[in-house]
């Protein structure tokens, strides 16, 4: 279940049966990537009823706070993560979930100094802990809050985002790291740049059946054009992510 959720198949459908809560958890990680809410929903919903507390029941709700997030909704994510903060103990994997989670959701509400002193406090425990993908996140949402405040150190985050996710087996990592250096690079001013990256973005998240990622880079690339699709195609994408989503089980907030 590793390749699927944190690997290099994360397109693979149906998923493998589930046997422990580890399983369940990764079963949900990989039905969200793809957009299949209402399955990963159902295996969180058999995760928090095994392992109601401890650390899988941190990470359950921490990866439907991130579930919220993809789909519009920072502030109903908020709580999710201030329960997946309360019982991880402050500590390790599932600590360092939460406070990004926590970083993440005070981003999307305009809460920016919330959201830097979450992301120290996680920065603190991924020091700690041996992780591929944590540091990862911790780049993603630096370069988001980076974006937000029109802080010149938005792109370096990016950029380390994509040199960590190049030697992680995330095939995920890597897609969504090179969504956030397009939009980097949009908010330096770089359009090129940006369409360079958005356009590659677009052809692998498509490629490994990566349906909230390929909308996300859509809908950048709807706002500044496609160096190699015309803007109807771009559309037609991005609108046909949104109701596949919608099919899966996704609830967006803008609609």
């Amino acid at each position: 279940m590793d390749d699927e959720a944190f690997g290099s198949n994360p397109g693979a459908w149906p998923l493998p049966s589930a046997a422990t809560p580890h399983d369940l958890w990764l079963r949900a990680v990989a039905a969200g990537g793809q957009g299949r809410y209402a399955h990963a929903h159902a295996d969180l919903d058999q995760l928090t009823r095994s392992s109601p507390r401890g650390r899988f029941g941190s990470l359950a709700r921490s990866t439907r706070g991130s579930f919220l997030r993809q789909l519009g909704w920072h502030d109903r994510a908020r709580s999710l993560d201030g329960q997946a903060w309360a019982l991880s103990g402050g500590t390790g994997e599932a600590g360092a979930d939460a406070l990004i989670g926590l970083a993440a959701d005070a981003l999307g509400v305009g809460r920016f100094a919330a959201s830097q002193r979450a992301l120290h406090r996680a920065a603190d425990l991924i020091a700690a802990v041996p992780s591929a993908r944590l540091p990862i996140r911790l780049a993603w949402v630096s370069a988001e809050l980076a974006m937000a405040r029109r802080d010149g150190s938005a792109l370096a985050h990016a950029e380390r985002a994509v040199q960590l996710a190049a030697t992680a087996p995330s095939v995920r990592h890597r897609v969504k790291s090179r969504v956030v250096l397009a939009a980097a690079h949009c908010a330096a001013g770089d359009v090129d740049a940006a369409r360079r990256e958005g356009d590659r973005a677009l052809t692998e998240a498509g490629d490994h059946g990566l349906v909230p990622l390929r909308w996300a880079v859509a809908s950048l690339l709807a706002g500044i054009g496609s160096a190699e699709l015309s803007p109807a195609q771009i559309t037609d994408i991005r609108d046909d992510c949104a109701e596949t989503v919608i099919r899966r089980g996704g609830v967006w907030r803008s609609r």
